[in-house]
C-alpha cells in the first residue's frame, strides 16, 4: 500500500484512491471542493516523489516547474511527500471594482489585480474570500478589450459563496485571485475555421468572451453561439450578442429554453440538441463547451462522433462542491 506523508503523518493510500481521498480518509484538514480537477481549491506541492501528468493539466507551466498538482485528481504510482501551497507562490491580492446586475440570479463582478494578470478570454480564476473559501470562475472579459477581470456569478440555492457575491460583496472588498488557468480560450491561426459555442447558465460569460476575442482578431470563419436556461430568466446579454451579430453577420447568437414560456426570439429546447441539429457535421469545426457537467459531457462525445478532432474540442464543465445533486438552469 502506497503512503501520502503530510504534515509530518502517514496517510495510507489504496491503488484506485486519489491522494485527496487518502488525506480525507485519515482525517487531514486540507482543503478542497470540486473534487474533479477543475476548482483548483485542493491545489498541493509535492517535496518528494512523483506525481503523474493528469495531476498537473491545466496549470500554469510556473506551478508545473514547482511541483504543483491537483491531489483530487492524483494517483501516483509509489509513495508522495506533500504540502500546503505557499500562498506568495499561487495567490494575489486583487479588489473588487464593480458589482453588477445581468439577470434576476446574475451578476458581473469587476475585480483589478495588484499586478497586471495576462491572461486568455475564456480561462479561468479562482477567487479566495477572508475566511478562506475558494470558488472557480470563468473569465468573461477580454483583455483588450475590457477593463479588469470580469466574472458572472449565478445565484445558487444554497450557494455559500454565490449568495455571498449577490448579497454581500461590495466594491472596495479586496479577495485572494489564482490564475489564469485552463485551455478554453481562441486560438489564432486558422481564421476561416468555423466554431460552435455552446454554453449553459453563466457558461455564457466564457463563451461570449471567446467570440468577441476571436471577431477582435478578425477571425472570419462563422461562430454559432447557443445559450440555454430552463427558464427565461436565465437567458441573459442578449442586446450585448445582438450588437456584435450587427456588425459581424459571421457571428449568430442563439438563445434556447428548455422549460415553458419560451420568449420571443429564443429556441424551445435543450441548447446542445438545437446547436446539433442545426450542425450536424462538424468536420474541421473547432467547439466549445461551457457549463452544466452532464451538458458538456455529453455534447463533448456528440461533437466527436459528430467529425470534431478531440484536440478542437474544448471543454470547461461548471463542477460544484455542495450543489452536485442540485439541477443547473
Amino acid at each position: 500500500m502506497a503512503v501520502v506523508h503530510f504534515a509530518g503523518a502517514r496517510y495510507p493510500r489504496e491503488p484506485a484512491e486519489t491522494v485527496l481521498e487518502a488525506l480525507l480518509a485519515g482525517g487531514a484538514e486540507v482543503p478542497y471542493a470540486c473534487r474533479a480537477g477543475v476548482c483548483l481549491a485542493c491545489l498541493m506541492r509535492v517535496r518528494e516523489g512523483t506525481v503523474p501528468a493528469p495531476a498537473q493539466a491545466g496549470l500554469r507551466e510556473t506551478l508545473k516547474e514547482t511541483g504543483h498538482f491537483l491531489p483530487c485528481v492524483c494517483r501516483p504510482e509509489g509513495d508522495l511527500m506533500v504540502a500546503p501551497v505557499e500562498d506568495a507562490a499561487v495567490w494575489g491580492r486583487a479588489v473588487v471594482r464593480a458589482v453588477a446586475p445581468l439577470a434576476p440570479a446574475m451578476v458581473r463582478v469587476t475585480v483589478e489585480p495588484a499586478t497586471p494578470l495576462y491572461y486568455r478570454a475564456g480561462q479561468f480564476i479562482a477567487l479566495r474570500r477572508a475566511d478562506g473559501l475558494v470558488r472557480s470562475y470563468s473569465l468573461a472579459s477580454v483583455p483588450r478589450l475590457d477593463r479588469g477581470l470580469q466574472i458572472h456569478v449565478r445565484r445558487l440555492p444554497g450557494g455559500v459563496m454565490s449568495n455571498w457575491v449577490h448579497d454581500r460583496l461590495a466594491p472596495g472588498e479586496a479577495l485572494d485571485i489564482q490564475g489564469p488557468n485552463g485551455a478554453s480560450f481562441y486560438v489564432e491561426g486558422r481564421p476561416d475555421q468555423p466554431m460552435l459555442l455552446i454554453a449553459t447558465g453563466s457558461g455564457l460569460g466564457a463563451l461570449f468572451a471567446i467570440a468577441r476575442d476571436a471577431l477582435a482578431s478578425g477571425h472570419r470563419g462563422e461562430i454559432r453561439l447557443y445559450h440555454g436556461s430552463r427558464h427565461p430568466g436565465g437567458l441573459y446579454l442578449r442586446k450585448a450578442q445582438a450588437t456584435i451579430a450587427a456588425c459581424h453577420p459571421n457571428f449568430i447568437p442563439v438563445a434556447c429554453v428548455s422549460g415553458a414560456a419560451v420568449p420571443a426570439g429564443a429556441r424551445a429546447g435543450r441548447t446542445d440538441a438545437a446547436a446539433f441539429a442545426d450542425r450536424p457535421e462538424l468536420a474541421g469545426w473547432r467547439v466549445h463547451l461551457c457549463g452544466n457537467p452532464a451538458m458538456v459531457a455529453a455534447a463533448r462525445k456528440r461533437a466527436y462522433l459528430a467529425g470534431a478532432r478531440l484536440d478542437d474540442i474544448d471543454a470547461d464543465p461548471f463542477v460544484l462542491k455542495d450543489l452536485r445533486r442540485r439541477p443547473r438552469d
